[in-house]
């Protein structure tokens, strides 16, 4: 099935804005915390969805390398913009975490306790297609290694997931370039395409799951016309016709894998502030380490897991110091991992085609751009 298309194999109905209300509602007495789009501090942000108010209606995002920006919408579009600043990477697997903790007891010794908590029961609300890859590829990672993450198996099997169809793509977007979107068509509950014309606010509602369909029986939906279904296909399709960066994946890996020592690395390190966002925003980075915080008075300690990024100088320290010392070999690492190793390791690119690592880099480093002029720099010597 194309990512560029709308499934026509599934149940469907349409939903009002009423309904969609009633949607929030019921996932809510299912015992949800529902996470989704709202404006926070001038950028939308995934966080607690309570009602349908929190949503960002009339809102749309304006990206390009560097930069983000809301702009107020001609319509009252829910989701409107192009992306959340941050992936819903951060409620499966935190930034941080504590693993267990050490309590000294009365004869010296220590106790130590696991961090059992109780999972917690999220429905994301809004997923984009290429954040569903985003999770399909971390689920590689922490679910389907030789040692499954419990934490984040729990979470993600507890998780519910409300695809929203692209009908509009950011400039940074290359979603289609990666064939991850922008129709999601697999790894939803529930998939969404928000349509305004004619006076009618309604969304397609396409039923992905036995957990989605026992939703959708809760719900006031309408049926959908032929016509709607064809309404939100060419949506997606315009979306697809109108992506605002395009990266050419043919030989892709090899050129990367063979061009290690390549002085081209050198020229994007001096741009290159090491500064950790493009990792933290991406939906697929995974790295983390562990540490130890004791207490002041000696008497217990936490042993904690936290997000950490190949670009931090540490991050490759061994016994005589950082393996990767220059930023220009912590770039090339974080690239050559994402549109090279990774294929080695997983069987797919490590690249979604969000575009967050291009929007949120103060330096405005496009990793397109910087896979073009490798090639055109190798091209240029042969």
């Amino acid at each position: 099935m194309s990512p560029r298309a709308l499934r026509t194999d599934r149940p469907a109905g349409l939903l009002d804005l009423l309904g969609f209300g009633r949607l929030i509602t019921v996932l809510r007495s299912e015992g949800y915390t529902v996470i989704g789009p709202t404006v926070d501090n001038g950028a939308v942000s995934y966080c607690e969805v309570r009602s349908i108010d929190d949503l960002p209606a009339g809102w749309g995002s304006r990206q390009d390398a560097g930069q983000y920006r809301l702009e107020r919408r001609q319509d009252a579009a829910l989701f409107g913009y192009v992306s959340g600043i941050q992936s819903w990477k951060r409620y499966l697997f935190p930034p941080s975490r504590t693993l267990w903790r050490a309590e000294k007891t009365v004869d010296g010794s220590f106790t130590v306790q696991q961090q059992d908590e109780p999972v917690p029961r999220f429905a994301f609300l809004g997923a984009r297609a290429c954040e569903i890859a985003g999770m399909e590829l971390q689920d590689r990672v922490f679910m389907h290694g030789e040692r499954p993450d419990p934490d984040y198996t729990a979470r993600r099997d507890a998780a519910l997931v409300i695809a929203v169809q692209c009908t509009e793509a950011g400039d940074t977007c290359f979603c289609t370039s990666m064939q991850t979107g922008p129709a999601a068509v697999n790894g939803y509950d529930l998939a969404l395409t928000e349509m305004i014309d004619e006076g009618r606010h309604v969304f397609l509602v396409e039923i992905g799951s036995q957990r989605g369909e026992a939703v959708a029986t809760r719900l006031p939906l309408l049926k959908a016309r032929d016509c709607d279904r064809e309404s939100a296909a060419e949506g997606i399709e315009s979306a697809a016709a109108s992506m605002g960066r395009h990266l050419e994946t043919d030989s892709l890996k090899e050129l990367i894998q063979e061009n290690q020592e390549h002085s081209y690395w050198q020229s994007v390190g001096e741009r290159c502030l090491a500064c950790t966002n493009c990792t933290a925003v991406c939906p697929t980075c995974f790295c983390h380490t562990t540490g130890d915080a004791v207490a002041l008075d000696g008497q217990s300690s936490e042993r904690q897991q936290r997000w950490d990024s190949c670009f931090s100088l540490d991050f490759s320290h061994l016994h005589s110091g950082p393996v990767r010392q220059s930023v220009d070999a912590r770039y090339r690492q974080w690239m050559s991992h994402k549109l090279a190793h990774w294929v080695d390791q997983f069987g797919d690119f490590g690249c979604v085609g969000c575009g967050r690592c291009i929007a949120w880099c103060p330096a405005g480093i496009d990793i397109t751009d910087e896979a073009r002029a490798l090639r055109h720099a190798v091209e240029g010597e042969a």
